[in-house]
C-alpha cells in the first residue's frame, strides 16, 4: 500500500512559478517511479511528468517540457513538480501517482495509487 499526499496548489498569475510536492508513506518510496497528471471537469486525467525510481529519468508531456521539472528525494520520500512560466491553460487538479511496475508511462490506468490532488489556477 502507498499512501500520497499533495500539497503547493494555489492562484498563481500568469508568468508565476509553483513548486507542487507529493509526499509517499508505507511501501519503500525508492522502489517505484512516480508520476503527475491533472485534470479539468469535463475532459480525461492528462499526463504531466514521470520520474523513474532513482530520479535519473525522466519524461514530459510536450505541453509542458522546458516549462515544469519533476524530482525527487528519496531520503524525504518526496516527489517535486516545478511549474515555470505558468499559463492560463495550466489550470487544474494536479495529482500524483505511484506506478509500482516502474514503467515510467503516461497511460493512467498503469499507476497503482493515487493522492487526493491540489488546484493550481493561473489567472491571465
Amino acid at each position: 500500500q502507498v499512501q500520497l499526499v499533495e500539497a503547493g496548489g494555489g492562484l498563481v498569475q500568469a508568468g508565476d512559478s509553483l513548486r507542487l510536492s507529493c509526499t509517499a508513506s508505507g511501501r519503500t518510496f525508492r522502489t517505484y517511479s512516480m508520476g503527475w497528471f491533472r485534470q479539468t471537469p469535463g475532459k480525461e486525467r492528462e499526463f504531466v511528468a514521470t520520474i523513474n525510481w532513482s530520479g535519473s529519468t525522466t519524461y514530459y508531456a510536450d505541453s509542458v517540457k522546458g516549462r515544469f521539472t519533476i524530482s525527487r528525494s528519496n531520503a524525504k520520500n518526496t516527489v517535486y513538480l516545478q511549474m515555470n512560466s505558468l499559463k492560463p491553460e495550466d489550470t487544474a487538479v494536479y495529482y500524483c501517482a505511484a506506478d509500482l511496475s516502474n514503467s515510467l508511462t503516461e497511460v493512467a490506468a498503469v499507476y497503482d495509487y493515487w493522492g487526493q490532488g491540489t488546484q493550481v489556477t493561473v489567472s491571465s
